[in-house]
Parts: C-alpha cells; sequence; structure tokens
C-alpha cells in the first residue's frame, strides 16, 4: 500500500513511519518546510518526503494534489495547538486545522485515496464524563477548541463516507508518552516530568494533582494505528487507550521510582480546559481491531526513563 503520513516527524508520527516501513509498506510524509527530521534517522533512505504548511489553507489544494499523488490511505496526524493554548485563539484553531483537514477529504476524494485514519482525541472529546470508563456512545463535550474542532473533523470524516464513499476510521486517542517525546514541551506530562527529574527541576501542577488520565505507549499506540488502516469493518470509531485512569500525583511517585530521583513539586491555579478524570473503555478496539495493550504501564515508563536518561 501507498501510504502518506501527515505529521510523519513528530512524535506519534515517526513511530507510525517505523511500523508502516517496517510492514513493508511505501510510505510518503508530509511535513512543515525546515521540520527537524530526526526521528525519522532511521528511516530516510525508506521514506519519501514532501512538504507543506497545514495552516496556510490557500495553498494547501495545490500542496495537497501534489502529496497525494499515487496514495492508497491517508494518515492525518496533524494539529497546529495543543488543548491549554486552543482557548486563546478558537479562530486560528478553526483556520489553520479544520479548514485543512477539510481541504485534504477534498483532495483525498479527487485523488482517488481509499481511506482516512484521523487520530482524533480521547482526552479532550468527551470533556467531563460522568460514568467510567468513557465508551465510544458517551457524550462529547469537549471544554477546548482543540477538542471540538477534533469532534467536527470526526463529522466532516462522517460526511465525506456518505457523500463520496472515502472510507476512514477515527481513533480518539489517550495521552501518548514514550521515546522521541519532547521533554521541553508544553504537552505531554510523562516526557516533560521525566525531562525535569533529569535536570533536577521543580516539576509544575496545575490543581491539586489529582487529575486523572489514561496513559498509552507510543509503541502500542503505533500498532493500533497500524490495525485501524488494515481494518475494513463497518464500526469507524475507537478508543485507544490503557483503560485505567492515573492522577498526576500517582504519575510522579511512579516516575520518581522508575528514576530513582525526586524532585520538589509546585502546584498551581487550576485550569478551565481540564476535567478532572478521564480513562477510556478500550474493549471495542479489542473485539474489532483484535488490539490491546502489550505494555504494562511501568514498563512503558522505564523505556521511557532509559531514553530520556540517556537523551
Amino acid at each position: 500500500m501507498n501510504y502518506l503520513v501527515l505529521g510523519g516527524a513528530g512524535f506519534i508520527g515517526s513511530h507510525v513511519v517505523d511500523v508502516l516501513v517496517a510492514a513493508g509498506h511505501r510510505v510518503r510524509v508530509f511535513e512543515r518546510p525546515g521540520c527537524d527530521l530526526e526521528n525519522l534517522a532511521g528511516v530516510l533512505g525508506k521514506i519519501e518526503l514532501c512538504y507543506g504548511d497545514f495552516s496556510k489553507t490557500d495553498e494547501l489544494d495545490e500542496v495537497f494534489a501534489k502529496a497525494l499523488e499515487g496514495i492508497d490511505l491517508i494518515i492525518h496526524l496533524v494539529s497546529t495547538v495543543l488543548p491549554a493554548s486552543s482557548n486563546i485563539d478558537p479562530q486560528y484553531d478553526i483556520e489553520t486545522n479544520l479548514k485543512g483537514t477539510v481541504c485534504l477529504l477534498e483532495q483525498a476524494v479527487k485523488m482517488g485515496v481509499k481511506k482516512v485514519v484521523f487520530a482524533s482525541s480521547g482526552g479532550t472529546v468527551y470533556g467531563p464524563a460522568s460514568v467510567f470508563p468513557i465508551n465510544e456512545e458517551s457524550s462529547t463535550e469537549p471544554l477546548s477548541s482543540y477538542g471540538i474542532i477534533k469532534l467536527t473533523s470526526e463529522k466532516y470524516l462522517k460526511l465525506f463516507h456518505h457523500l463520496h464513499g472515502l472510507d476512514y476510521t477515527v481513533l480518539r486517542i489517550a495521552n501518548p508518552y514514550g521515546e522521541r517525546q519532547k521533554i521541553s514541551g508544553a504537552q505531554g506530562a510523562v516526557a516533560v516530568f521525566l525531562g525535569r527529574i533529569k535536570s533536577g527541576e521543580v516539576i509544575e501542577i496545575w490543581g491539586d494533582g489529582k487529575i486523572s488520565r489514561d496513559y498509552l505507549y507510543i509503541v502500542d499506540l503505533a500498532r493500533a494505528i497500524l490495525l485501524a488502516c488494515e481494518n475494513s469493518s463497518p464500526v469507524k470509531l475507537f478508543n485507544i487507550g490503557s483503560g485505567y485512569p492515573c492522577s498526576l500525583n500517582e504519575l510522579i511517585t511512579l516516575l520518581e521510582e522508575v528514576s530513582g530521583c525526586r524532585v520538589p513539586v509546585v502546584y498551581k491555579e487550576s485550569r478551565a480546559c481540564d476535567s478532572p478524570v478521564n480513562y477510556l473503555d478500550c474493549r471495542r478496539a479489542r473485539q474489532v481491531l483484535g488490539w490491546r495493550p502489550q505494555y504494562t504501564f511501568r514498563e512503558g515508563l522505564q523505556r521511557t526513563w532509559k531514553w530520556v536518561a540517556g537523551a
């Protein structure tokens, strides 16, 4: 199969590219001009690269037409904003994410693409929940523009399937962590906290540390995406996570155990975009995709710490 991976040089995307190449597929990566290709160092001679700016919707028709030539399947992993910052400028989120996604779908139909696999957000599209674990039929009340755009993009995928027969799968992904995630970034508690532990810096937590999330090791996520690409069932929506909650306070304890280091923690004012608890019911993915996580949380953290410590 001929794959186009949008955001293929990123944390998630590079692991997905590795899996696709290992499976024998032909892979084209779409990235922004001048991006860092370090994550793709091991496969650069085996893939094709193309460049474009997802935020420049006036240029995307031509860029996507070239990128999609000969492509069978698209894996859409691009986002130009973070959940916490998306509420600052919702119009930017609409202009650079939603419009870009619709443009992509229009070109996919024109170019004869068979399927799109879309990375949605199990951590933001549901919003505050009252019943746990959260399944795919739970209500969706996102508290951030990021979650709203992800949810709207899902609806456009369904619309294009209805209107044009473009196949798709949506993965509502939990909080991924693992090797290659930025330890100095603004997203990804595991990587950021381990980076602080390595450097001996203070760990900052928004709220009282009781916020609980579902954490998923990147290798398990990449395998789930590959299985979603190969899935031909009429089921189009899947939660992908560990299925278990872990609070930020519990996470810090685990990270200190794994690293053998202790660091001070500072608690800051809570954020309006954060739901108190989020963890996913992933039984549908087990039943339809034949997927379940292969790594325990501790195993994933140990492997991530080994990478961070050696970085």
